[in-house]
């Protein structure tokens, strides 16, 4: 098993063996989600949003931290290191704007929630294998995506601005899952790739969510 874990993987155009620093821009550019992270902290503690905020900002540290492990020590491993932190962002921000932004109760809150993605995992499911392949497996992101789209037009539809913020990260979202997607397309004319940029377009959009967290949503009567 431990043998198995610690099996190098090569996924990306920059890297070029197994060494630790084989990588450097992609690792690098991890701190911009570092960055967004603490800069989101700083928000939630100056609007006085509350716990649920703050640790959702701390999440996006945590998502800086896994992804420069993957980047460094590159393995089978590692690699959920990169994984999982974006992946529990994801749920926990959609619980935050079922709760926070549209006010939901827990009661109406979880079967909304896990309806949601009971369609946006047989979306995701059901995309061909050859786009999975063409797209350089950026078609697992469909879930984080529709949910911006999807609860970024409904709270918008409310009335309330966090909406707006929602859209807006989908639209950049939409840049960085280009630049992931054409990453092994360019590498033979550019060998350093443009995974970097998936780094950096997704911190200015977890920055744009945490703003939107910070200043749209301090508990109003529905507890943290």
């Amino acid at each position: 098993m431990w043998q198995t874990l610690l099996t190098p993987v090569d996924l990306y155009c920059e890297r070029t063996g197994p060494g630790l620093w084989a990588e450097p821009a992609n690792a690098l550019t991890n701190l911009a989600f570092i960055a967004a992270g603490l800069w989101g902290a700083q928000q939630v503690r100056r609007h006085k949003a509350g716990t649920f905020a703050e640790v959702l900002a701390w999440w996006v540290v945590a998502i800086g931290i896994g992804s420069t492990l993957f980047h460094t020590f590159a393995s089978k491993g590692t690699i959920w290191a990169d994984i999982l932190p974006i992946a529990g962002f994801t749920l926990a921000y959609t619980l935050f704007n079922l709760r926070r932004f549209l006010g939901m109760e827990w009661g109406k809150a979880i079967p909304v929630f896990v309806a949601f993605y009971v369609v946006a995992g047989l979306i995701a499911y059901a995309v061909p294998d050859w786009l999975r392949q063409a797209s350089n497996g950026t078609t697992g992101y469909l879930p984080p995506f529709l949910a911006l789209a999807f609860f970024g037009a409904w709270v918008a539809a409310t009335g309330n601005r966090a909406g707006w913020y929602n859209l807006t990260g989908s639209a950049i979202f939409v840049v960085s899952v280009i630049c992931r997607m054409i990453d092994p397309l360019v590498c033979p004319s550019f060998p350093l790739g443009t995974h970097f940029l998936w780094h950096i377009f997704n911190g200015l959009m977890l920055a744009v969510l945490l703003a939107a967290a910070a200043r749209f949503g301090k508990a109003k009567g529905v507890g943290e």
